[in-house]
């Protein structure tokens, strides 16, 4: 039961990504309804003790609405790695082993900000090391920046979510957000 699945509101915004276990509750609770079921030759399939087989959830949608107030986007290493798309901002590598590199070393009077941290493999990290930007002979790819969608849903959960074929259906389109970049192109 681990497959997640995505909860709308009653509005069909997207709410929280859940497990089968909690969707299956608001199921039986009879809090949501099922817009989507897992589909495909590795999709989990649900047996009740009757022995009746039933599909998974992909997508629930409750009945009724919650009111949530718009969540603050946090600066942490996982949002960097998820804006950035897990690929370093110097050399192009898509890795899920990177670092978070100051392009204004902190020495030099570089904070925490969205603007001064970008995903950074470890060879490019070492390579440029505590030189400013200039100096190192180095370019980024694309100058960071805050993200301006805050989704309910987190950020690394919202970029996987745009991989998914009927999850797409349901969140909505910023192009400034790690691998949603390449979903506003296809869409």
């Amino acid at each position: 039961m681990s497959h997640e699945v995505l909860v709308l509101n009653s509005d069909y915004e997207p709410l929280n990504v859940c497990n089968i276990r909690r969707a299956l509750l608001l199921l039986y609770l009879e809090k949501a309804d099922v817009l989507h079921v897992h589909e495909g030759v590795d999709s989990p399939k649900l047996t009740t003790g009757h022995g009746v087989s039933l599909p998974a959830p992909s997508v629930v949608r409750l009945r009724y609405h919650v009111k949530r107030p718009l969540p603050e986007l946090k600066l942490s290493r996982r949002s960097i790695f998820a804006r950035d798309n897990y690929t370093c901002q110097y050399c192009g590598v898509q890795s899920r082993d990177l670092t978070i590199d100051h392009i204004l070393p902190k020495r030099h009077g570089g904070g925490m900000q969205w603007e001064n941290l970008v995903a950074c493999c470890r060879r490019c990290n070492t390579r440029k090391a505590d030189k400013l930007l200039q100096h190192s002979g180095m370019k980024l790819a694309r100058a960071p920046k805050r993200p301006r969608y805050v989704p309910y849903i987190s950020l690394t959960k919202y970029i996987n979510g745009t991989k998914n074929d009927v999850w797409r259906d349901y969140l909505p389109i910023f192009g400034d957000v790690g691998g949603a970049s390449a979903y506003a192109a296809t869409a």
